[in-house]
């Protein structure tokens, strides 16, 4: 359905430059959002594929260890999008203690990535809304270390932003003035709460993420927050059982056509073209997180298994092995603090576990070496 623009276009004066910033209308939409037909058949589809990853994720016996990775994967493919070049990779050789190699500056940016969904997981379970406060508090982390110290870490902006260009007068998008932002937050806030509104949560993200784009309320991060924003909402919602949805992949595979379809939303209304989007990307998602999970379990038996036949070394090998599951790249040391073994011990697991192609060593011989846990990585990085 059109709607026209679903806002309003006011002056925004900078420096001496007079420009059109775009004040979004408060949700939901007007008319309300048309979910029939096709549109709901891809809804439905999302929410069983959500259906489907909350069932594998419920049979883990530790999902803690697919966070960890999950947590580490939607950060590195977020921050892609924003133009850093960090692997996931490099993010876990960084995490050993700084360990050398990796470019410095893309990894500290992907790591305050991790520690923002950190903190917003954090605040959800122990019960604090979701909240403008809370996004301010994600958005402080975000941007804790590199150049984002001196963009006001944790505040919404004081000045004008805009959206590609040099300058907001060739600009592609401009979002609302300052004055307008607090406005638009607090309704954007309001929208979320509201229980009169006759939406699922599911289609409740979707419009409230476009509407975030929309205001891009911080000076910089806001595609990073958004983003991470989303299976945070869902979890809070109680349609996530863990927060395991990765959707920066799908944003980052068909980056042209999701801001494509954000400004058909500003300039046509067309708020059913983007939520079919945004349930196809929940679909795919979905679909490929439970498959990923399952491959995971099964890899993960495996190697048990061939791990059984080890003979006296049995136990100490199998806590190694359990430890790499929780961190699939480590050092002796790491491997000690977490298992308990003494050094010798655990480099003869290891050693054991390189014999059964488990596991190598990515350092060479080096001091301070690091192993991989090489058939795992090789599954979350695909």
């Amino acid at each position: 359905m059109r709607r026209d623009v679903t806002g309003k276009y006011v002056v925004s004066n900078v420096a001496e430059e007079s420009v059109q910033a775009f004040v979004p209308n408060p949700l939901p939409p007007v008319p309300p959002l048309d979910v029939s037909g096709q549109l709901m058949r891809k809804l439905d589809r999302a929410m069983q594929a959500l259906g489907e990853l909350n069932g594998v994720v419920r049979n883990l016996t530790n999902p803690e260890l697919f966070l960890y990775v999950y947590v580490r994967r939607e950060a590195v493919l977020s921050s892609q999008i924003e133009g850093t070049q960090s692997s996931l990779v490099d993010l876990l050789r960084h995490e050993l203690k700084g360990q050398p190699g990796v470019p410095l500056a893309d990894v500290r940016k992907v790591l305050s990535c991790v520690a923002a969904m950190n903190h917003g997981m954090s605040r959800i379970k122990g019960g604090f809304p979701f909240s403008l406060r809370l996004i301010r508090e994600m958005h402080e982390i975000l941007l804790s270390h590199g150049k984002g110290e001196h963009l006001s870490p944790g505040e919404f902006r004081h000045s004008q932003n805009w959206i590609g260009g040099t300058r907001p007068g060739n600009a592609m998008f401009v979002p609302p003035p300052p004055e307008h932002l607090m406005d638009c937050m607090g309704k954007l806030e309001l929208f979320l709460h509201d229980e009169k509104v006759m939406v699922t949560p599911l289609v409740k993200a979707a419009l409230a993420h476009v509407q975030f784009e929309t205001i891009h309320p911080f000076p910089d991060g806001n595609g990073r927050i958004g983003r991470l924003l989303i299976p945070l909402m869902l979890w809070s919602e109680k349609v996530l059982y863990q927060p395991l949805l990765y959707i920066s992949l799908y944003f980052k595979k068909d980056r042209a056509q999701y801001y494509e379809k954000l400004g058909n939303v500003r300039v046509r209304g067309d708020w059913e073209d983007w939520v079919a989007f945004f349930a196809d990307a929940v679909f795919e998602t979905a679909m490929d997180g439970a498959l990923l999970i399952e491959r995971i379990s099964t890899l993960v038996t495996e190697h048990d298994e061939m791990i059984g036949g080890l003979g006296r070394m049995v136990r100490s090998v199998r806590k190694v092995h359990g430890a790499l599951q929780h961190r699939p790249m480590v050092t002796i040391a790491a491997v000690c603090e977490r298992t308990g073994l003494v050094p010798n011990t655990v480099s003869a697991c290891l050693a054991r576990l390189m014999q059964l192609g488990i596991v190598h060593e990515v350092t060479g011989g080096m001091r301070s070496r690091i192993f991989a846990y090489g058939p795992l990585l090789d599954l979350i990085s695909d």
